[in-house]
């Protein structure tokens, strides 16, 4: 009888990384929840300011991230995530007893988005590119699965604010990183094999006698030199457009434009999950991007991200139901599509001992837009009482992240590695 072949470690690692990223993208997410509370809590305050701190959570995490990428590069990897969950615990946590605007700049602005980038995407990107010579694009998509289920745990959010109380949704949520993160982290990451005495998942399965006649291609890429390269640059503007201006400008907003258009939270909110679910499903069946190419499936997520917009800006009032679910179910298709390309085209650009601080590097496209896309989203409405006007900049954005996406040229990698040995 031949013996089962144990499940490969790195699988075990992709299964904490779903809940991880849940719960740690599940906190950035609940902004569009509790927006419409806070703005009918103080109503002095405008839609413009008061998504600032989305923008600077956003923002702060863009810039935060290359730095917890050098450092779980560089230093202890566990020192990196536990920090991470601490800060990004405690500072969600008290949001509760935050009165002033500047409060939640400080809190959910400032110090949650650097708790989220020592423990989140920017770690933990690079630990699964680690893990995965083969099957990279499937392992990368089936992690970021939980980055289309933090659009659900929103309902879990609106769940807690109609039992307790919307301030309540802090504790909740700071004490699920603490209570499920933290002993997951603990007992289950490790950043390299090496650091379990293992190899990559596909490195083992190849011949000997292939191993032995491989050449080696040169040094790993440093930052330095992929700092001279248009393709990294590409992947930080797509992200940039991609996320920051056309998602985060739409996400931080539809709940509340939902219900300016008649609908109930309830409605708005269950838009909102299904847009995550969604992205599952398509985030599942993404590594069709390891078939087709990178840029092919990125273009699909383009289009179809388009669509979602248009069929959003047509929604007039609450008898347009469907328009409202063809937006979630298109957006939710484009962004399971789009996302897991981005991540898995640096790798294939730029991998080597230094992808954890390149990967992270790209993710300064997201915090820089994001930075302007909520607060814009709100300022617009503020002066002409619409988001029409944000929506078809949106749609300009998307177009824009395809293009810049398609420049960047994943498929070329071997030709960029080639010119960087001359």
């Amino acid at each position: 009888m031949v013996p089962k072949k144990p499940i490969f470690y790195g699988w075990y690692l992709v299964g904490v990384m779903i809940f991880a990223m849940t719960l740690i993208y599940g906190i950035r997410a609940s902004f569009s929840a509790f927006f419409p509370h806070v703005l009918d809590k103080y109503p002095d305050w405008y839609r413009g300011s008061t998504a600032i701190m989305l923008s600077l959570n956003i923002l702060v995490y863009g810039l935060t991230a290359p730095i917890a990428g050098a450092l779980v590069d560089r230093w202890k990897p566990r020192k990196v995530v536990v920090i991470g969950i601490f800060t990004l615990a405690l500072a969600t946590a008290a949001c509760y007893f935050a009165t002033e605007l500047w409060q939640y700049y400080l809190l959910f602005g400032v110090l949650a988005p650097i708790g989220t980038a020592f423990c989140g995407s920017p770690v933990y990107n690079p630990t699964i590119m680690n893990w995965f010579e083969k099957r990279r694009g499937l392992a990368v998509s089936l992690g970021q699965i939980g980055g289309g289920l933090s659009f659900v745990y929103v309902m879990l959010i609106e769940w807690v604010s109609s039992q307790w109380g919307w301030e309540y949704s802090f504790f909740v949520m700071g004490g699920l990183v603490l209570a499920v993160l933290l002993p997951l982290y603990l007992i289950f990451f490790y950043h390299r094999p090496a650091d379990k005495k293992m190899k990559p998942y596909g490195v083992e399965e190849k011949p000997a006698s292939i191993e032995q006649k491989t050449v080696p291609i040169g040094p790993d890429w440093t930052l330095r030199q992929a700092f001279k390269t248009y393709q990294l640059w590409m992947l930080v503007f797509s992200d940039f457009c991609f996320w920051g201006i056309g998602n985060y400008l739409v996400l931080a907003h539809q709940i509340k434009f939902a219900e300016d258009m008649g609908f109930t939270s309830l409605v708005a909110s269950s838009v909102f999950a299904l847009f995550g679910i969604i992205s599952i499903i398509v985030q599942i069946g993404a590594f069709m991007s390891d078939i087709i190419g990178r840029e092919k499936t990125a273009l699909i997520g383009v289009v179809m991200a388009m669509g979602g917009l248009i069929a959003l800006l047509s929604v007039h009032d609450n008898s347009q139901t469907w328009l409202l679910y063809f937006y979630a179910i298109s957006s939710g298709f484009a962004t399971g599509l789009f996302s897991p390309c981005v991540i898995v085209g640096s790798a294939d650009l730029f991998h080597g001992k230094n992808i954890g601080a390149i990967s992270a590097l790209v993710l300064t496209g997201v915090g820089l837009g994001g930075a302007i896309g909520p607060w814009l989203g709100g300022f617009i409405y503020d002066k002409l009482g619409s988001y029409n006007v944000a929506f078809i900049i949106g749609l300009a954005a998307y177009a824009i992240a395809g293009i810049s996406f398609w420049l960047a040229a994943p498929r070329n990698a071997a030709k960029l590695r080639a010119k960087m040995l001359q």
